[in-house]
C-alpha cells in the first residue's frame, strides 16, 4: 500500500505518516524500511537508503514536531521553541544530492538528507503566507492537516476520493434513509 501526499506540503503528507491521531491512532512508519519507503515514494530519493530504529525515532519525532508547529500555526498559537529546535535541527543537515544525468534527474542520500528535505519545506511553509491556508480535514477521524489552494478557500477535506467521498456518501445515507 502507497502512502498518501495530498496536502500540498512535503512537511504535512509526512505528518500525515499518522491516521486518526484523536481515536485510534494508526502508525504508517512502523518500521525503519517503512521509513524509507517514505522517501521514495514522496520522491526524495530514487533508492531507499538503509534505515535505522536511531533514524526511525528521529523521524518520529520531527514528524510530531511538524504536526504540533502546523496545528499552533493554524490556529494562531505560538510556536513552541523546543519543537522549534527540533524542526530546525533537521533542517541544518545538507538536503539530498541532486545530479543531472542522461536519463534524467537522479536524487540520493541519507535518511537524515530526506528528514533535512522535509524540515526545510515545512519551514518554508510556516515561515511563509500560506499558514492562513492551514486547515485540518473535516472528516471525522481524519487529522490530516492540508493547505487549502482551492479559488474559494472552501475546501474540506484532505482528499475528496477518500475523506470527502466517505463524508457525501454518509450525508447521502442519512437524507435517504426512512
Amino acid at each position: 500500500m502507497g502512502f498518501l501526499f495530498v496536502s500540498g506540503n512535503l512537511g504535512l503528507d509526512f505528518a500525515g505518516t499518522v491516521g486518526a491521531r484523536r481515536d485510534r491512532r494508526v502508525e504508517l512508519l512502523p518500521s525503519p524500511a517503512d521509513l524509507a519507503r517514505w522517501t521514495v515514494e514522496a520522491g526524495l530519493l530514487d533508492t531507499a537508503p538503509p534505515a535505522t530504529p536511531a533514524d526511525l525515532t528521529t523521524a518520529v519525532a520531527l514528524r510530531e514536531a511538524i504536526y504540533a508547529l502546523a496545528t499552533q500555526a493554524r490556529t494562531n498559537t505560538p510556536l513552541d521553541r523546543e519543537t522549534l529546535q527540533i524542526l530546525n535541527t533537521a533542517a541544518e543537515a545538507p538536503p539530498p544530492t541532486v545530479r543531472l544525468t542522461p536519463p534524467g534527474l537522479a536524487q540520493s542520500g541519507s535518511i537524515t538528507n530526506a528528514l533535512s528535505a522535509v524540515a526545510r519545506a515545512t519551514i518554508t511553509l510556516l515561515g511563509g503566507p500560506d499558514t492562513t491556508r492551514l486547515r485540518e480535514c473535516e472528516a471525522e477521524t481524519c487529522t490530516r492537516l492540508f493547505i487549502d489552494a482551492s479559488r474559494h478557500k472552501a475546501r474540506r477535506w484532505c482528499d475528496m476520493r477518500r475523506c470527502g467521498n466517505r463524508a457525501k456518501a454518509a450525508t447521502y445515507r442519512t437524507r435517504h434513509t426512512p
